[in-house]
Formats: structure tokens, C-alpha cells, sequence
């Protein structure tokens, strides 16, 4: 009689990812790269365990958007105050802060609470094409598509 396989902190294989952004379209390399923090893509998945991948994203700041969304999309955030809402354009985003972008659409898309949280610290965004995870020995990964 076989048993299933569950997945623990013991008998994780995690691998080091290098995903380049320039010229993708910004959501469906966020599903994609948040697949691979889940660990969905590994046949040894467990959707109550951290299975996933550490994923280093390089060229963020190369990022597309599709149609008028450079200058229609917007990013809220609020200090807590009265009056503290600020907002910023995708394009200012893209600009000033593409790293963040990134990380705020690949989080939206992983699980909320304690293990979300933890498959998102094994995420890396870096603006240019240089980034300072040599020694973990990262392995280039293609997306689909």
C-alpha cells in the first residue's frame, strides 16, 4: 500500500531561479513567478507547505504594460492619517520604483497569512541586470510563452 507524499521542511529541495523581465508583461510574469514560490511547478507540491523556489527577478525597470495602463493603472498606499492617501501612476512606478511594482503584484498573488509571508521573503528584485546572489549558484529559468 503506497502512501501520499507530504512535503515538510526536512525533505525540500529549494533551487535558486534568475527570471529576466525585459520585454514581459507584467502579469503574466507575476503568475508565473508566483507559481514557482509556491512550488507548483515540483511534482512534490503541498499547499499547506512552503514547497516553492527562491526567484531572483533582474531588469525589473524593462518591464511592459499593455494598452493605456502607464497612464491609467495607479498604486495607492496611506500613511495611517487623515488625509495620508497617496497615489502614483504605473509609470512613475515603472520608473522610480520598478522593484517595488513587481513585488506588490507577484504578493497580491500568493497566499494570505503566515506562509505567504514566508514565500514572499524568497523573492529578489533587482532594476538592473546585475544582482548579488552569484554564490547561491542561481540557474536561468524560461518562461512559458
Amino acid at each position: 500500500m503506497r502512501t501520499t507524499f507530504m512535503a515538510n521542511e526536512n525533505n525540500i529541495e529549494r533551487k535558486w531561479l534568475v527570471v529576466d523581465a525585459e520585454g514581459q508583461r507584467l502579469g503574466r510574469l507575476a503568475s508565473e513567478v508566483a507559481a514557482i514560490l509556491r512550488g507548483k511547478h515540483k511534482p512534490t507540491y503541498t499547499p499547506h507547505a512552503d514547497t516553492g523556489d527562491y526567484v531572483i527577478i533582474i531588469n525589473a525597470n524593462k518591464i511592459e504594460l499593455t494598452g493605456k495602463k502607464l497612464s491609467d493603472k495607479m498604486y495607492y498606499r496611506h500613511s495611517g492619517h487623515p488625509g495620508g492617501l497617496k497615489e502614483r501612476t504605473a509609470d512613475e512606478m515603472r520608473t522610480k520604483y520598478p522593484e517595488q511594482m513587481l513585488e506588490i503584484a507577484i504578493k497580491g498573488m500568493l497566499p494570505k497569512g503566515s506562509l505567504g509571508r514566508k514565500m514572499g521573503k524568497k523573492l529578489h528584485v533587482y532594476r538592473g541586470a546585475e544582482h548579488n546572489h552569484a554564490a547561491q549558484k542561481p540557474e536561468v529559468y524560461e518562461l512559458r510563452g
